[in-house]
């Protein structure tokens, strides 16, 4: 049985706390459970929480060294408990895996593992771990990054797709799809690369546009250019293309994009229609492209994205 070790830095939110009880604690293997989760921090007791009740973890940073893997949850950017950084080090220089679900990643970073690494954390204190680590690779714009032994995951929603990748390390994807859809969440996007990355839309910011959005969305089968967009919105190029980047942080062309490979990422999922109608019905043109976008994106191939995702009556 997989030994799952959760330290608890404050200030922690209580939502990253649990989700290493909601994900592991979900999986079996053969019949019997595949991971047991524990708790610890640098003071066992209660611990306050940023948006919460408070938790009570009874166990002490010893509990550390019964880890296979151990996940950081917490610190809100804040400075670490001494004993904790110790204590990661050591773990880290015996060869355990690490992870850190949001802004656990500062706690990484404090102890020195995740210099000349590339890592993440919530989008809105990215700039501030780049700043305070230089020495770490922030890559802002993505859900996780899996840098071999040392895992790190952006905020909230992003922290249970890291749980659900190590879930699938270490039992398949068979057993990460089915504590998946047991917590109601997207399935982990499988990936045979050491770094695995998954680039989110940046979140939405403004609705002046979001009326050509919609219509852009119900049209991504035909070539839609600029002008075409520009049309809809009964505005010139050059404005549309600021008030779009302004409202999505992305260009229309880049963000027809993203749209266009998240179409044919759902038809691969729910169709067995033929690759080249699937490259037409998301606007990708051929199979070719339909296959250079996906790869680019999720770092599979149409294929075997279907293989992995490709959903079954239940």
């Amino acid at each position: 049985m997989h030994r799952i070790v959760l330290v608890v830095v404050t200030p922690v939110m209580s939502f990253d706390a649990s989700i290493p009880y909601m994900i592991f604690g979900g999986v079996e293997a053969d019949g019997v459970p595949g991971y047991t989760v524990r708790a610890c921090t640098a003071e066992p007791g209660i611990v306050p929480t940023a948006g919460g009740p408070d938790l009570f973890v009874p166990h002490g940073l010893e509990t550390v060294r019964e880890a296979d893997t151990v996940i950081v949850a917490g610190s809100g950017g804040e400075p670490a408990h001494p004993d904790v950084l110790r204590v990661l080090r050591e773990t880290a220089s015996a060869g355990t895996r690490i992870a850190s679900l949001c802004t656990g990643a500062f706690v990484l970073a404090q102890a020195g593992l995740l210099d000349g690494r590339p890592a993440t954390t919530h989008w809105a204190l990215a700039e501030a771990l780049a700043a305070r680590h230089p020495a770490v690779e922030v890559r802002p714009d993505v859900l996780y990054v899996d840098d071999g032994r040392v895992l790190t995951s952006a905020g909230a929603a992003a922290a249970i797709d890291l749980c659900l990748h190590l879930v699938r390390l270490d039992h398949g994807a068979a057993a990460a799809n089915a504590v998946a859809r047991a917590a109601v969440v997207s399935p982990v996007r499988p990936g045979g690369q050491a770094q695995f990355i998954t680039t989110p839309l940046p979140p939405e910011r403004g609705t002046w546009l979001a009326g050509t959005r919609a219509w852009a969305l119900a049209h991504l089968d035909r070539p839609l250019t600029l002008k075409d967009l520009a049309a809809h919105t009964g505005t010139s190029v050059r404005t549309l293309t600021r008030r779009f980047h302004s409202e999505t942080g992305l260009s229309p062309l880049q963000w027809l994009l993203h749209r266009r490979i998240d179409r044919a990422r759902e038809l691969l999922e729910t169709t067995d229609l033929p690759m080249d109608e699937i490259a037409w019905q998301s606007g990708l043109g051929s199979a070719d492209s339909l296959r250079k976008h996906l790869v680019g994106r999720v770092g599979l191939t149409p294929s075997a994205y279907r293989a992995g995702f490709r959903r079954t009556e239940r």
